[in-house]
């Protein structure tokens, strides 16, 4: 640990907090329908995709209206992008001649990259053809994208509106957002990464010659432009197994300032629109101030864990080095851990992998973090409505302890959204304590889990609390690519996609009817220290409760034992 490294962890999340707040402000008014700058050229391509679809973008809809529109374009999209794996041996941009993908993996790879997990139980270099990269999960990156901004666009008209009828219209957001906010930044973005040396081809490889002699095939194809939204919309899902630790999605220094920034900047800019929405700005400050204290410090716990030698190599006098092994050397613990904490809220733009490498602790907070509802920042949109329901449930305690109805930015929270609030939560637990102790008991699952005991444990439980939080990374000691794997894997990426998205809609359309209310004398101040302590407290309380007994074990265990070790010798 150095003065540099802790300079890195602040000088990252400050530059993604930094640039959320100019995109959130003009987010909001694409959330409104408002004229932007590019207004003058997008209105009429725009009007052309309504006019191709038979929408009517001023026609609002109720939150069934628009649960079911998210649910019916989130299938329609699955059953494309599974069709394009399957059948890729036939479609057009397959210089390498890859096989179609089997049933099991197509099913896993197309629910992972339609629920923004981008999950990986393939190599893309060799299993995914230019066209799947291209026209399946590129596409999916910038919708699943979309449709979680288009929930937390919904949830933010139902604060604002007062004694309303409808939360917007899908349709049109999940255009608007593609247009004016997705499609431009990653153009911009993948120009960028381009001209920093990230390949842009057609080609399916290139042949070089190595120091020794021999010949060597090093794949290639369009990687800027898919890195560029990968990262963008906090999706994961590389060209390369190796993801962002790839020299070719990340050549350089400036271009792993770059990714690492823009990987939570939306994260943080549908908070600041959230605020620009219902107009109170200093509300949406104290949310932003609670995320940036979440993933500052969970960075910070990761940095000094990996700063300290591992345990067990100290007790076999093998090393008494800081933990390197999982690190991308290139940018040392410092990037390493910043990464790992931003991409824990997230989808993991990392290595997949890398978290197997971690010491025991370092690994914990990794899954302890991505236990608290994808919220910190999380992913683009999902981070907001993630935080908004603990800010509600914060209110809610804090109204217990007065003895009055709760309110938050004008609106009563009252048995129904506190019931929507705990379902939303609690279909995270179900799904991940659920398909976990199903794995464990399951030889078959079993035998693909390289460690046994506490580690074998907490393999198995990152696996489904990555699955289920929309993250996408994974232990490396698992193996997923088969069929118990693949299946399990996706089921849990469409609850914890779907299971938390639906409660949300329907809170906001109750919300959306009730009065805006004044504050009063009797009014929680929602935008000071107190708050964002009061919702922190929610945030690690409630995470406590429903994960930490569990789903730590493993890691704590592990830890305590290496620690014996050591002194043991």
């Amino acid at each position: 640990m150095n003065f540099q490294g802790w300079a890195e962890i602040v000088v990252t999340i400050g530059l993604a907090v930094g640039l959320g707040w100019p995109f959130g402000i003009y987010m909001a008014r694409v959330w409104q329908d408002q004229p932007t700058w590019l207004s003058p050229v997008l209105k009429p391509v725009e009007a052309v995709f309504y006019g191709m679809s038979g929408v009517d973008p001023k026609k609002g809809q109720g939150w069934l209206a628009y649960a079911f529109s998210f649910l019916a374009f989130s299938a329609a999209a699955f059953f494309f992008l599974y069709a394009i794996l399957r059948l890729q041996n036939l479609l057009p941009l397959n210089p390498q001649g890859f096989a179609g993908m089997s049933p099991d993996l197509a099913f896993n790879t197309a629910i992972s990259f339609v629920t923004n997990t981008n999950w990986q139980s393939y190599s893309g270099e060799s299993a995914a053809s230019h066209f799947s990269q291209m026209a399946g999960l590129t596409v999916q990156n910038f919708l699943s994208a979309s449709a979680g901004i288009a929930v937390a666009a919904a949830l933010a008209r139902s604060f604002a509106a007062n004694r309303g009828e409808t939360i917007g219209n899908f349709w049109a957001d999940l255009t608007r957002i593609t247009l004016y906010i997705l499609l431009p930044t990653a153009i911009v973005i993948g120009l960028a990464l381009a001209a920093l040396g990230v390949p842009q081809t057609l080609l399916a490889h290139v042949d070089a010659n190595t120091v020794e002699g021999a010949k060597q095939s090093i794949a290639l194809g369009p990687i800027a432009s898919q890195e560029a939204i990968k990262q963008l919309g906090t999706n994961g899902g590389g060209f390369f197994n190796a993801n962002s630790a790839h020299p070719f999605e990340n050549p350089n220094s400036i271009t792993n300032l770059i990714e690492e920034v823009i990987m939570n900047m939306l994260g943080f800019a549908c908070v600041v629109a959230f605020g620009r929405v219902i107009g109170l700005k200093k509300e949406a400050r104290a949310l932003v101030i609670v995320m940036a204290i979440m993933v500052t410090g969970a960075a910070s716990a990761i940095y000094v864990a990996e700063s300290q030698p591992t345990p067990a190599l100290v007790a076999a006098h093998a090393v008494a080095a800081p933990n390197m092994e999982g690190k991308e050397v290139r940018f040392g613990a410092p990037s390493t851990s910043v990464f790992a904490a931003m991409t824990t809220g997230a989808s993991d733009g990392a290595v997949n992998g890398m978290h197997e490498s971690f010491t025991p602790l370092g690994g914990g907070m990794a899954m302890f973090m991505m236990q608290l509802a994808e919220m910190l920042p999380g992913g683009v949109g999902s981070g907001l409505y993630g935080m908004i329901i603990m800010a509600i449930i914060a209110v809610f305690v804090a109204g217990l302890m007065v003895g009055r109805t709760p309110e938050y930015l004008g609106k009563k929270i009252e048995a129904r959204e506190m019931k929507l609030c705990m379902l939303a939560s609690l279909v995270l637990t179900a799904s991940i304590l659920g398909f976990a102790a199903v794995a464990i008991i399951l030889p078959m699952a079993m035998k693909t889990v390289s460690a046994s005991g506490p580690h074998g444990l907490s393999e198995v439980l990152y696996a489904y609390t990555s699955a289920t939080a929309n993250n996408g990374s994974a232990f490396g000691g698992l193996t997923a690519g088969n069929p118990f794997w693949d299946t399990t894997l996706g089921l849990a990426m469409w609850f914890g996609r779907f299971g938390y998205a639906i409660p949300v809609l329907a809170i906001a359309g109750g919300l959306v009817a009730k009065p805006r209310l004044e504050p009063s004398a009797g009014t929680l101040p929602t935008h000071g220290p107190l708050f964002v302590g009061l919702v922190i407290g929610v945030i690690l309380i409630l995470g406590g409760l429903q994960y930490f007994p569990a789903q730590a074990l493993g890691p704590i265990v592990e830890h305590f034992q290496m620690l014996a070790l050591t002194q043991a010798h």
